[in-house]
């Protein structure tokens, strides 16, 4: 009776180790910052739930991302997650899970043909028109309480020009600094940091040589906002003096605004979205349905409310 016992006990294991669930994932660049808070939510909602999980970094490199998932399609596995590298490179990812079978999740980054992705395929992240908008609408009234309504310059630092987020952040502001109540906000350049504190640096540090000081500096990630950060402090510039804007709430952006130097952020939840893509893709490989779009909402992040946000992201 005893051995029946032990047979049936690990007959049971052995059955549940084959059932658990398979993930690969494509993560777009390991050295983000945000990425890699994506990864480490799709890791530990993975862990929670049992399922494997096999991450890999695309390293900014389209072709590495597209072999990454053919190689996932190839050892079998049950569900795969993306970060895209390349916004316009989602419809080959697709076509390749859909003549797999396989279920697809875009997490984060939209992918260019959201709106026809085929059947086992979802996207789960933000809804980026909130972002830019929240970051914009804040950094206009913190100008006008600053008593710059008469004119004020600002520069935009944008993400990767090749990351729908990107262009839609920038979509946001430039829509917010157009509307009677902000349209006193002046637009003098906006170029790509790719993300980058370092890059970005470099961009603002270029900015100040040829036109002086900004009022504001409207960033479309944290990374961006602390390098411009970096750059002005660099130059001698006051920071009382100028409203620096990102996206993402990270823990280095928050110190940022503890130090009173990064004046507004916006909250990403990475744990919301890395955790969001795991669950939709356990419940795409088990065949239970999926909505085509999960937000997880955008929350305006300022010096009043972010304490709240520490550790989150």
């Amino acid at each position: 009776m005893k051995k029946l016992f032990i047979s049936t006990a690990l007959a049971a294991l052995m059955s549940t180790n084959a059932m658990a669930a398979k993930i690969g994932v494509s993560i777009v660049n390991f050295d983000n910052n945000f990425q890699t808070l994506l990864r480490d939510g799709m890791q530990a909602r993975a862990k929670e739930k049992g399922a494997g999980i096999q991450v890999e970094d695309a390293q900014n490199d389209v072709a590495k991302q597209l072999d990454q998932v053919k190689n996932f399609i190839a050892t079998g596995v049950d569900a795969i997650i993306v970060t895209l590298v390349d916004t316009n490179a989602s419809r080959t990812l697709s076509e390749e899970a859909a003549k797999a079978g396989i279920p697809l999740v875009f997490v984060n980054l939209e992918p260019s043909d959201m709106a026809n992705l085929p059947e086992k395929q979802v996207y789960v992240g933000s809804n980026e028109v909130e972002s830019g908008t929240l970051e914009a609408f804040e950094v206009c009234k913190m100008l006008r309480a600053k008593g710059k309504s008469a004119g004020a310059k600002a520069y935009i630092v944008m993400g990767s020009l090749v990351h729908q987020a990107a262009l839609q952040r920038t979509k946001d502001v430039e829509q917010i600094f157009g509307t009677d109540m902000c349209n006193f906000i002046k637009v003098v350049d906006k170029q790509s940091s790719e993300w980058s504190r370092d890059n970005a640096q470099t961009l603002m540090t270029n900015w100040l040589t040829a036109g002086g000081a900004p009022d504001a500096v409207i960033a479309n990630n944290d990374e961006s906002a602390i390098g411009a950060i970096l750059a002005l402090k660099a130059n001698g510039v006051d920071m009382k003096n100028v409203v620096v804007g990102g996206i993402d709430a990270t823990q280095d952006g928050l110190q940022a605004m503890k130090a009173g130097d990064l004046a507004v952020t916006v909250f990403q939840n990475a744990e919301g979205q890395g955790g969001g893509g795991v669950d939709a893709a356990l419940a795409l490989a088990k065949g239970e349905k999926v909505e085509r779009v999960v937000y997880v909402p955008f929350e305006l992040v300022t010096s009043a409310n972010a304490g709240d946000y520490l550790n989150k992201n």
